[in-house]
């Protein structure tokens, strides 16, 4: 039988922002996105999936522990994960707290457990996990993280794209897709019961437009894959993240684009959802 290319292309923050919800469900009823990841706690979260389930859009849970998102679980019972009742302001200051110690364990798993939980009851039919910023793949982080994704049955993005020449056009996202990378490729055997489901689209995050989705595209193997993206409409300034900017307007075009769905037909490439990769 000839190897073949299964590929989920899923788009991350649904339920942070209308403009971006927005994106995300055109993206896939116009384009080739094929799954998408809520944020439990963001502010349109409950709009958010009830759009997506009566568009028949797949749903996960981006796993949250930046972004000053609000916990899902009672704020007095994760001080060190959500201080204030808010989860930490970004990547960098969660890693900080959690690699000095000063977030408890047993916090974590309870915050991460509730969110899981609150997608479920705003009606997600949860298909599989990712970590917003990644931050699943720190040591510590990802035992938990897979601990539920055991428990629950459910797949597990697994970054693990490997830097190539191109990407020297830009350092600051080439060092943090490597070091992603490297913790990735280096992490001990997924536990019983956890599929890892190899991704990409790190490097490319917020700026994935059609020449680089068509070079992604180009540059795929036989195996099943994620391709992460960030679709959106205008140009919206996220309350909760007040300085990020994205070319959520150029993904969604490429994400859209004629040139993008002939390649994948030219590449013989399948569109797929977590659901379906079995």
């Amino acid at each position: 039988m000839a190897s073949r290319t299964r590929l989920i292309v899923n788009a991350d923050d649904l339920g942070l922002h209308p403009s971006l919800d927005a994106g995300i469900l055109k993206a896939h009823r116009e384009g080739i996105v094929t799954s998408a990841t809520l944020l439990a706690t963001g502010p349109c979260a409950a709009e958010a999936v009830g759009r997506a389930n009566a568009q028949g859009l797949p749903v996960g849970v981006h796993l949250a522990l930046s972004t000053r998102l609000p916990c899902a679980a009672p704020s007095e019972a994760v001080r060190t994960v959500a201080p204030g009742g808010r989860l930490m302001g970004n990547w960098a200051e969660f890693a900080k707290a959690w690699m000095t110690g000063r977030v408890r364990h047993e916090e974590l798993e309870r915050e991460l457990s509730a969110q899981l939980a609150r997608a479920r009851e705003l009606g997600a039919k949860v298909d599989h996990l990712d970590g917003h910023q990644h931050l699943h793949l720190l040591p510590g982080v990802r035992s938990v993280v897979e601990g539920i994704a055991a428990r629950e049955g459910l797949p597990l993005r697994w970054p693990d794209a490997l830097p190539r020449a191109s990407w020297l056009r830009a350092p600051g996202p080439a060092l943090k897709t490597t070091v992603l990378a490297v913790l990735a490729r280096t992490a001990p055997r997924a536990r019983p019961g956890v599929r890892r489901v190899s991704a990409g689209g790190v490097f490319e995050a917020g700026r994935l437009d059609e020449p680089a989705l068509l070079a992604v595209l180009d540059s795929l193997p036989a195996g099943d894959f994620e391709l992460g993206c960030h679709p959106g409409e205008g140009a919206p300034r996220v309350p909760e993240d007040p300085a990020w900017t994205y070319g959520w307007e150029a993904e969604l075009a490429a994400l859209t684009s004629p040139r993008v769905k002939a390649k994948l037909v030219e590449r013989g490439i399948t569109l797929a959802n977590y659901g379906e990769l079995g």
